[in-house]
């Protein structure tokens, strides 16, 4: 969407007629995009009052994000009764651990590639900020290969290096990627991993046919 306005999300209704609508969202949206969704279709919104099709056994489940609880629908609905760590790459990355018991056991979470860009930036003096980049050099040959190279690279090995901590605990189980920032990270991993950029949706898929059937 271009944006949450009203007229953007009654142009979206009229043009694809939804019977069913699922709202997650982990930012102070515009309450007029519940309002028309009650209005116009069946509508339900991700809280940590909705079903799911998993347990969370963990200290506060009410505190985790509307976006790891989608993704950890996706893993049971598609991967059912297997160990699966989802990896979600937004402004942070998340580490999602569901067991072969269907138990959310909660991960972990880091800077993602953006945050530590700007952070770069704006806590030093003269570091500028930089685009994020797929095809970089192990070792840079100016500021902003250094940079890149610092950052892109050092997701990579922080990912494998957890899903190899995961493997030594764990043994077999699926490691799941998905975000916006597959394209910078994916040619880096060294471990197989399934990834896929439109992960959330389907798991928001899952958990609508849970709460709107």
């Amino acid at each position: 969407m271009e944006n949450d306005g009203a007229e953007m999300i009654v142009s979206l209704l009229q043009k694809f007629k939804p019977q069913k609508t699922i709202l997650s969202s982990v930012i102070n949206h515009n309450i007029e995009i519940e309002n028309l969704l009650v209005a116009k279709t069946k509508f339900h919104k991700l809280s940590h009052l909705t079903k799911l099709p998993f347990s969370t056994p963990v200290g506060k489940p009410e505190t985790i994000g509307a976006d790891r609880l989608a993704l950890a629908a996706a893993a049971v609905y598609f991967y059912p009764r297997k160990h699966n760590l989802v990896i979600g790459l937004g402004t942070c990355i998340t580490y999602n651990f569901i067991n072969r018991d269907h138990e959310f056991l909660g991960g972990g979470i880091s800077p993602g590639l953006e945050m530590r860009l700007k952070a770069m930036n704006q806590f030093t003096a003269k570091l500028p900020l930089v685009k994020p980049a797929a095809n970089i050099p192990l070792i840079g040959y100016d500021t902003a290969t250094n940079l890149l190279s610092g950052a892109v690279l050092g997701m990579a090995y922080e990912i494998d290096g957890f899903i190899n901590l995961y493997k030594q605990r764990y043994g077999n189980f699926n490691a799941h990627l998905t975000g916006g920032d597959i394209v910078y990270l994916a040619s880096h991993l060294k471990n197989q991993i399934f990834a896929d950029p439109e992960l959330i949706f389907k798991g928001l898929y899952a958990i609508s046919e849970v709460n709107n059937p």
